[in-house]
Parts: structure tokens; C-alpha cells; sequence
């Protein structure tokens, strides 16, 4: 078993709580970690097509619009499991580096671990 990681894909969406999160928008950032058999062989039809993952990720977190990272990262973690059969395990993190809160936060994320 091996690890394939995309860490800091980055994507403007409109996800939150607030009216103004959802007027505004806010950047988001995610971090998807893929465990799968890695192939020894030089063939890209023996893993996880990386082009691939992005694009599902984008038209997740660009589509339909979600009032907690958590329900993001629940619905990444779903798709990525349906799409990606040689996926055995992943864990998504959807981080909101910029969430409205009182005081001063660098990053606030949710996590979620899904095995098949």
C-alpha cells in the first residue's frame, strides 16, 4: 500500500454559514490523501490520474454550495471513493484559512477518513 498526496489545491467557492460568506465567497484550500496499491509498472492505467482528482475536487467545492467544511469534505470523500476504484483509504481536509471569527485563527479545517 502507497500514498498519493495533492495538498493545497486552492479554490474560490461560496461555502458558509453567514450571508456574507455566501455573497462574498472565500478561498478555500484542499488537501486529499489517496491510499492505494502503488504499481510498479510505468502506467498511469495502474494508479490514481492526479488531473483527475482536481477536477473532481473543483466541481465539488464549485458547485453546489454547503453551510459546513464538513458536509465539503464528507462529499469530496464520497465522490473520490466512488470514482477511484483502486482507492482503498483517503482522508480529505477542506481548510477555510480565512473563517469569520473574533479573534485571529491562521487556519481552521475539517477532516474526514474514509476506508472501503
Amino acid at each position: 500500500m502507497g500514498k498519493i498526496v495533492l495538498a493545497g489545491m486552492e479554490f474560490y467557492a461560496y461555502h458558509g454559514v453567514f450571508d456574507e460568506e455566501k455573497a462574498l465567497g472565500a478561498r478555500f484550500v484542499v488537501d486529499v490523501e489517496l491510499s492505494l496499491p502503488l504499481p510498479e509498472a510505468d502506467a498511469l492505467s495502474q494508479t490514481v490520474d492526479y488531473g483527475e482528482v482536481y477536477n473532481l475536487v473543483q466541481g465539488v467545492i464549485q458547485g453546489e454550495r454547503y453551510k459546513l467544511i464538513e458536509a465539503l469534505a464528507h462529499h469530496i470523500a464520497a465522490q473520490l471513493l466512488c470514482d477511484q476504484p483502486l482507492v482503498h483509504a483517503l482522508t480529505v481536509r477542506v481548510h477555510k484559512p480565512h473563517a469569520p471569527l473574533p479573534g485571529v485563527v491562521r487556519d481552521v479545517y475539517a477532516e474526514v477518513t474514509r476506508h472501503r
